[in-house]
Parts: structure tokens; sequence; C-alpha cells
């Protein structure tokens, strides 16, 4: 029942962020306050089923649902913080379902994967700054499909439709790259954090996942120096974030779909 809850409450929100978008605010008034008190409560429901299935007697359970389903709810949340003080809103129209579909999944297929028996704190902040990186470069990849389709119907002189409630493209730039300024600070602490933890940062079951998590920071590392050296922008821009984001997904979630569903080890 929680969890059919916490579902409810985000399709709720996201249905609402959709009409708002939509629909001119003359004809339809939403606050945002309101949706993000529905988000909160959504997240603190999904926080509240999670806690107990990842934090366990026996180690971290890391399985391939339920981490998706931490970094979903990660997500939502620095979304809905980010709303108190961005037009970031629009948003939570992708992450609201992603989220609640992942509570659908881990209760769908509750099967543990246990990852260690006592984590350190410095593996602890690891993982955190991992779940950060992750989340908030996450929505930078939402906000750049965003900032493309409203490139796009301006281009096209087509500023009519939902492309009117959206914030000027100027600020919705500025936006995706104040995220992936964000995201890649904790990719560079997460991926340091992981050298000093980890023995061999090389080892035969970690060298994919610390290559592709490199290859991804190289591609962030590139785009943020375009943007400053040469001022990078439009479909250039959203090419390298989106790129930069399919490497980070393949390093940690490639690996754990190839071992835990396809393998099942």
């Amino acid at each position: 029942l929680p969890g059919l809850l916490a579902i409810t409450l985000y399709l709720i929100a996201s249905i609402l962020l959709t009409v708002r978008l939509l629909r001119d605010t003359v004809e339809f008034v939403c606050h945002c306050n309101h949706i993000i008190l529905m988000g909160l409560a959504a997240v603190l429901i999904h926080a509240v089923i999670l806690y107990p299935a990842i934090i366990t007697p026996g180690g971290l359970n890391l399985g391939f649902f339920f981490a998706a389903s931490l970094i979903a709810l990660t997500t939502a949340l620095l979304l809905l913080l980010a709303m108190l003080f961005e037009p970031v809103e629009n948003l939570g129209i992708a992450v609201f379902p992603v989220a609640a579909l992942s509570i659908g999944l881990i209760l769908l297929y509750p099967e543990p994967h246990i990852i260690a028996a006592a984590v350190s704190w410095q593996m602890d902040t690891h993982i955190l700054l991992s779940l950060l990186a992750y989340s908030i470069l996450g929505l930078a990849v939402l906000q750049s499909v965003l900032l493309a389709i409203q490139d796009s119907h301006l281009h096209n002189r087509q500023p009519g439709g939902f492309i009117r409630a959206l914030p000027p493209l100027q600020v919705m730039e500025s936006l995706l790259f104040q995220m992936i300024g964000a995201g890649f600070v904790l990719l560079t602490l997460a991926l340091i954090t992981g050298m000093l933890v980890l023995e061999d940062i090389f080892a035969q079951h970690l060298v994919h996942k610390t290559t592709l998590s490199f290859a991804a920071w190289g591609v962030f590392a590139i785009l943020l120096w375009g943007r400053w050296r040469f001022g990078w922008r439009g479909a250039l821009a959203i090419r390298w974030t989106i790129g930069g984001f399919i490497f980070l997904m393949l390093a940690y979630f490639g690996s754990k779909f190839a071992l835990e569903l396809v393998l099942n080890s």
C-alpha cells in the first residue's frame, strides 16, 4: 500500500505539471508549491520503503532495481529542492514517472543483491557522491532534451504552444551548464574517493566500470572546457551531454544488468 500511494502521488504530480505546461495559466492555475508538497510526500514514502530494503543486517543491498530506485529517489528529491530556487519544474514530467516505475519494479522484483557485510564510511562517501553525480547529470540530460525541443521550435519559428511556458532559451542553457558543472564536481570527487577506497580500480571486475566512468568524466570535462573557451552551446552541447551520460550509465548499470539479470550472478 505505501508503494502504491507513492506511485500515485508521483504520477499525479507529473500529470499536474504536464497540464500546467500545456495549458495557459489563465485557464489552469496550479501553484508549484502544491506539486512540491505532493512530490515531497511521494519521496518520503519512497524513502521509507527503500531504507529497510537497502540497509540490511547483511550489508548494503544494491541490486539492479534497488540501485535504480535509489537513484530515481535521489533525482526526484534534488529536483524538488531545485524547484524552490530555479524554474526547473518541467523536468518533473519525466522524473516523477521514472521514480514511480522504479518503485513498481522493486515491488515486482524484490530479489536482493548484497554487496558488503560491513561498509566503511569512506565507501559510504564514495557511494553517496556517485548517487548525487548520477542524479544531477541525469537531470542535466533531461534539461538538454527540453532545451533541444525549445531550440528546434524557435529555429522553425514556432514559439507557440508549451514553448511559451518555458523560461527564455538563455536561462534554460544557463541552468543546463549549472547542472553539468555541479555533476562534474561530484563525479570528480566520486572517482577520487573510489581510487582511495578500492585497492585496484582496474581489477578484472572493475576495469569496464572504471574505464567508462573516466570516459564520461572526460566527455563532461571537454564540454565544460569548450563552453568556457569557445562558448559551446545548442546542439553541440546537447550531444556531448547525452554522450557523457550514456558512458556513465553504461559504467554502472551496464555491468549490473549483465551480471545480475543476464548472467544471474
